[in-house]
């Protein structure tokens, strides 16, 4: 099932990604350009496609006609298929009028934003349709571009994913290096951990990374949000799901650690309740576009 567009934020109200397109537009543009400035004139008209040369999941082509706006704010556009939809081979996305130069110039930073936020949806649209019909998330990470981070996470939701932190501030994670630094330490009191989470941070979901059947015990006593098994196998997992259904508490459990295509469904087939992918945001190619023009 693909997102419902109308659910999804319009990301080009967020002040994080108006900074971001704007410096990336004055990365490319500098003092000017030189090309464009030579060749075009102010008062040329132009009607322009964005054009999909592969068959991706759609994420974002708002944001690559807000950038063309920033340059043009008379641009005209429509938006022919949605976020979250499946474009053909050959499709048109977008299509849009305004002055050529201003098209021209922000051409190359409206692509590069949406090639990578359709790259991302589609690899996140992959690792959806590989655990079903299990009713078991697909979350990002927080292995993200820097700075590109809003867009990343948004492609992930437009691909059928769900969104973990955003970042250090909204959740409590303690994983192996905040175990080793913390003043208790001990293993078989991650229960104590958890309680001095909660205590510090009392409105936050709390969750924490174990390694073993003894760990995941010793952090239940506290009843954290979410458990995260780190690197176990598929029958360690398993075992951990009955384990935390016999407690009868509300805790999830997460999957977690060198996830692929290939091992996806056999993790989600175990009971846990997400499975997390950093390669959603690090590894995901950029899907191929082009602006095309379609009238002059």
């Amino acid at each position: 099932m693909h997102p419902n567009p109308d659910t999804l934020p319009d990301i080009t109200k967020d002040p994080r990604a108006v900074l971001a397109i704007r410096a990336a537009l004055k990365e490319d543009i500098g003092p000017g350009d030189a090309t464009t400035l030579a060749l075009v004139g102010p008062d040329v008209l132009a009607t322009g496609e964005i054009q999909a040369r592969e068959e991706c999941c759609v994420a974002g082509l708002n944001v690559a006609l807000y950038t063309l706006q920033m340059l043009d704010p008379s641009l005209t556009s429509e938006i022919l298929i949605p976020n979250g939809a499946i474009a053909p081979k050959g499709s048109v996305l977008a299509r849009f009028t305004g002055r050529a130069r201003a098209i021209l110039t922000a051409e190359r930073t409206a692509l590069n934003f949406i090639q990578r936020m359709c790259g991302t949806a589609t690899l996140t649209h992959r690792f959806v349709e590989a655990v079903k019909p299990h009713d078991c998330l697909v979350l990002d990470t927080r292995k993200t571009t820097p700075c590109l981070r809003v867009f990343e996470k948004f492609a992930v939701r437009c691909g059928g994913g769900a969104n973990h932190r955003f970042g250090l501030y909204d959740r409590i994670l303690m994983k192996d290096n905040h175990r080793r630094l913390w003043a208790g330490g001990d293993p078989n009191r991650l229960d104590l951990a958890v309680e001095a989470a909660r205590k510090a941070y009392p409105l936050l979901a709390v969750e924490i990374e174990v390694e073993s059947l003894a760990e995941l015990k010793s952090a239940l006593r506290a009843e954290p949000e979410w458990i995260m098994l780190d690197n176990m196998p598929p029958d360690l997992m398993r075992e951990c799901v009955q384990v935390v259904r016999a407690s009868g508490k509300k805790t999830k459990l997460e999957a977690s650690g060198g996830i692929n295509l290939q091992t996806a469904n056999a993790i989600a087939a175990t009971g846990v309740d997400a499975l997390s992918v950093g390669a959603l945001t690090h590894s995901a190619p950029s899907v191929d576009l082009a602006l095309e023009w379609s009238a002059l």
